[in-house]
């Protein structure tokens, strides 16, 4: 066989191999050309048992019930833990009907802490008119609980490791972050940066939902 018919089978045999990895990678990105973080939604060692206390310390609400419609069509087939009380969340049915602010976080990201009790306190302002959840991307639950207890901190949070949220939504890859979702399940802004006080997120969701002056 001359050197020439070898270099050309040795050239395509890559070719298929670089082809087929590709597709293989394809399988494993959602629908909307964003693939996930690598990982899980929880270490191994955050067990029930193991997180009985810490839930306990955090005291937080639950997680919504399923609402009216069929939710945020991008968070469609999200299926995530709360972490107040462990119980699974189908995303999409929970948040539907609502204005939602979604804040994204984790227990390391500073200025995440800085800004947790300002969406804290947005919450109450807002009441029933506008729904904060918080959504914790990391794997370590157990050090969630404890960060929201130490901060006084109580929003319906979910558990999401893998960033399926962010993903599903295409946020940015920096914490914290803010997603402004209108009732119909619409997205009405990603805002990637942090908040200083309620005031200053107040601004920023109706700016984003066209709404006048906020509370």
């Amino acid at each position: 066989m001359r050197v020439s018919t070898r270099w050309t089978i040795a050239v395509l045999v890559v070719l298929v191999a670089l082809g087929a990895a590709f597709w293989m990678q394809m399988r494993d990105v959602p629908s909307t050309g964003v693939a996930p973080a690598a990982g899980r939604d929880h270490r191994d060692a955050d067990t029930p048992q193991a997180l009985a206390a810490p839930r306990a310390r955090a005291a937080l609400p639950p997680c919504p019930p399923p609402g009216q419609g069929p939710g945020p069509e991008a968070l469609a087939g999200i299926t995530l833990q709360c972490v107040g009380d462990g119980t699974a969340v189908d995303v999409a049915r929970a948040l539907a009907g609502h204005t939602v602010v979604l804040n994204l976080w984790a227990y390391w990201c500073g200025p995440c802490a800085d800004e947790l009790p300002a969406m804290a306190e947005y919450q109450r302002r807002m009441g029933s008119d506008v729904l904060v959840v918080t959504v914790h991307q990391d794997e370590n639950e157990a050090a969630a609980l404890l960060r929201l207890a130490e901060l006084g901190v109580r929003l319906p949070t979910l558990q999401d490791g893998r960033r399926l949220v962010a993903a599903a939504l295409r946020v940015p890859n920096v914490m914290p972050a803010t997603v402004v979702l209108r009732a119909d399940g619409s997205v009405a802004g990603i805002l990637p940066r942090p908040f200083s006080n309620a005031d200053e997120i107040a601004a920023a969701v109706s700016e984003k939902l066209g709404q006048g002056a906020a509370r």
